[in-house]
């Protein structure tokens, strides 16, 4: 039981809320970005979707899958320039 002034017990309930999100410097440190590329990508709509929570920002690990897979599929085909065939 809580009692005023004291802090809750973690052990009691594990904590679901974020599970499947990530922050932004831990995405930047996975995708071995920095925080301001990830920023500016935000600002510019070209980056994976994410959301704000006060000046938290996260990302859904199943969208950042999906852009990953989408900048795969639309990245174009470099031809060999010059040379012989």
């Amino acid at each position: 039981m809580l009692h005023l002034g004291s802090m809750p017990d973690t052990m009691e309930k594990p904590r679901t809320l974020l599970v499947g999100w990530i922050s932004r410097l831990d995405l930047a440190l996975e995708l071995g970005l920095s925080v301001d590329t990830l920023r500016r990508w935000e600002a510019m709509r070209t980056g994976p979707p994410c959301v704000r929570a006060g000046r938290k920002v996260y990302y859904r690990r199943a969208a950042v899958e999906e852009w990953l897979e989408e900048q795969e599929q639309d990245a174009p085909r470099r031809r060999h320039a010059g040379g012989r065939r």
